[in-house]
């Protein structure tokens, strides 16, 4: 059991992949406890035979052709036509095309990735700070894995056998919460800063809506056929990808060939990273649940205290300082079968108690020094490490105060999918 913890931990400390971490650790562990080399197999097999992560591989697409197809481009002029009059008016413009494009993509990485270049480049071009403009582009991309669809509640679902049309209801107000958080963070910047707004037009406003009318809808439709049950999530990526591919193709015009290639060869490259990262991390899981490593972190915690407040104070302080070293896919699959009995024991539902987990999982993403989302920020605004830091700082209380809201007042993940989903 040494070896199998000590394994992963030094391919952490060195800077291995975590996916290779948590494989190697495993295997290693399976090896020194003489299981059957079968297991490996099976366990890993087991981790990603599910039809809801075929959801997974799909929604990823699904983002990287709205960025490649221009899609991205025309939500932020929408969004900079629609807030763009307020005091930092392109600092909102960037958080309201988040929420919009959260309800695509369901991928923080896309979001930075994509509407990122967009949105810093015409921040800057407007004489916003860089620090500013990429401390709101990193903040504002976590709202995507909030906000329906999202692939990290895909993959709590699917572990936790909980329903994901229910998850992805239970994340349209925590990710509503979040935008307007940060927005009057931002409005508060502009008004000390002096940032500058654009003047409100109606015409320019309505001519950007019609133009952008057919990427603003595909959250409805997605939302609307979970509540309607027309469809699963798992077809509603389907219905994600076909529907991106047909804008970009034929109404907008704007992806080829060559990119369209493009986004199958990143697409797959990703989402092998993610199945492959759940299926090790299965594997881990086993080991830890065999030895009793899990019942013996469940111990800790709940020895800690039986109110129910103090102990999700515990899961939550946990859970942000691992999201800010690892994948949430792997946190995910690593410590659910930890926290479920403990969740299940003290009654909390397991809708609230996922929508609550991956929150904390993306304010790691974007928690220095380690945040993933800050690295592909700083990368694509060609700041240093050190800048990006000092000015994502202020952007965590008003994700931390939406966590706290969240996890104490249930009611706002619970309510929608209660009053749409029977």
């Amino acid at each position: 059991m040494i070896v199998f913890v000590l394994v992963f931990i030094i391919l952490l400390i060195i800077g291995a992949p975590i996916s290779i971490a948590i494989g190697a650790g495993a295997i290693c562990g399976c090896f020194a406890l003489d299981y059957p080399l079968m297991v490996i197999g099976q366990k890993m097999t087991t981790g990603v035979d599910s039809y809801l992560l075929i959801a997974v591989p799909l929604f990823i697409l699904a983002g990287n052709l709205m960025n490649e197809g221009k899609i991205t481009e025309k939500i932020f002029g929408f969004a900079k036509n629609l807030v763009g009059w307020i005091p930092g008016g392109l600092g909102h413009a960037n958080i309201v095309a988040s929420i919009i494009f959260a309800g695509m993509s369901g991928s923080a990485a896309a979001d930075a990735g994509g509407l990122g270049t967009i949105e810093m480049k015409a921040m800057k071009d407007n004489g916003y700070d860089d620090e500013f403009s990429a401390a709101v582009t990193a903040a504002s991309s976590v709202i995507g894995p909030i906000f329906p669809p999202s692939i990290p509640l895909i993959i709590y679902g699917s572990v936790a056998s909980v329903s994901v049309a229910k998850l992805f209801m239970g994340g349209v107000l925590p990710g509503l919460l979040m935008g307007f958080a940060l927005m009057v963070l931002v409005l508060i910047f502009a008004i000390k800063r002096g940032y500058p707004r654009t003047a409100f037009s109606l015409s320019a406003l309505i001519k950007s809506f019609c133009e952008s009318i057919l990427s603003l809808i595909t959250p409805l439709i997605i939302l609307a056929g979970f509540t309607t049950g027309w469809f699963t999530p798992t077809e509603a990526s389907c219905i994600a990808v076909v529907y991106s591919l047909v804008i970009s193709t034929l109404v907008y015009r704007s992806m080829g060939w060559k990119e369209f290639k493009k986004c199958l060869l990143d697409s797959a490259i990703t989402s092998a990273n993610t199945l492959f990262i759940i299926g090790t991390s299965t594997l881990f899981t086993y080991i830890m649940v065999k030895e009793g490593i899990s019942g013996q972190i469940a111990d800790f915690i709940l020895g800690i205290s039986s109110n129910p407040m103090v102990i999700l104070l515990v899961i939550n302080i946990i859970l942000l300082i691992l999201g800010m070293f690892m994948e949430p896919g792997a946190i995910l699959t690593l410590m659910l079968p930890v926290l479920l009995p403990i969740v299940n024991g003290l009654g909390i539902d397991l809708v609230h108690f996922g929508v609550v987990m991956v929150l904390n999982l993306m304010i790691g993403q974007v928690t220095p020094p380690f945040g993933v989302c800050l690295f592909i920020i700083a990368d694509l605004a060609k700041l240093k490490l050190e800048v990006l830091y000092k000015g994502i700082l202020p952007f965590i209380i008003p994700l931390l105060v939406t966590l706290g809201l969240c996890t104490y007042v249930p009611q706002i993940v619970t309510w929608l999918p209660n009053l749409l989903i029977k």
